[in-house]
């Protein structure tokens, strides 16, 4: 099955099922299928299932509610970070569900903690004039203070996307920097040629927001993504 025929169905599932948005696992199952580096993770439904998977995975790992009801997980103290063993995960695991609620009848997201020093983001939104509209800049939790973003419309070339990739102020920070190694600027700007053809092939997306890339070593993984449907697609 094609990249494009499993993103397909993954949004069209979602669709159907009257979703607003796609729950972050299944976000992330759509970047994956464009070749976008995601971070190893498993969806699960109670406990049990999270400490399973947590051993897969490997200690540390992060904890967080997985709902297509959810966008702002970290604004509602619905996520857990540095959880580093079984004890730990069930404690964090009794805590998120009595924060969640009696009604949260969504699923758990147990990640792997990806650790790096620097952080990115791309996306993408849907201009009613001008089309799909890709975003990178820089990341994090910060992202909104610094505001430090550069667009192109879609599709990207590579020889774009390298471009926005030195356009940003903080452009000096994707280099070898106080003992880091250099970012992988190809594969970087293979994410963003990627959420371009998402964009392109898939009317059905209103808005992709990945932040942060996580760059760990010379790499930038995906640690959360959120991807919006258009109003029509639920209809």
């Amino acid at each position: 099955m094609s990249a494009k025929t499993t993103a397909a169905a993954i949004i069209a599932r979602a669709a159907a099922a009257g979703q607003r948005m796609l729950d972050e696992f299944d976000a992330k199952r759509v970047l994956a299928c464009y070749g976008v580096p995601v971070a190893r993770e498993a969806r699960v439904a109670g406990l049990a299932e999270a400490l399973r998977a947590a051993r897969r995975i490997g200690y540390p790992v992060v904890l967080k509610a997985c709902s297509a009801a959810i966008a702002h997980k970290t604004e509602r103290g619905l996520i857990r970070v540095g959880i580093v063993d079984e004890r730990a995960l069930a404690a964090a695991y009794r805590a998120l569900a009595r924060r969640a609620g009696g009604r949260y009848r969504g699923a758990w997201l147990v990640q792997e903690m990806l650790a790096g020093s620097r952080e990115v983001m791309v996306g993408m939104t849907r201009d009613p004039a001008f089309g799909p509209a890709v975003m990178f800049g820089l990341g994090g939790i910060f992202a909104e203070v610094f505001a430090d973003t550069v667009f192109r419309l879609a599709p990207v070339s590579p020889r774009d996307a390298r471009a926005m990739l030195a356009e940003i102020k903080g452009a000096r920070l994707l280099g070898a920097v106080r003992g880091l190694p250099a970012c992988d600027r190809a594969a970087l700007a293979r994410t963003i040629v990627a959420i371009g053809r998402i964009a392109r092939e898939h009317g059905a997306i209103a808005e992709i927001d990945v932040n942060p890339l996580i760059i760990r070593d010379r790499r930038a993984v995906a640690a959360d993504a959120l991807i919006v449907l258009a109003r029509e697609s639920g209809r």
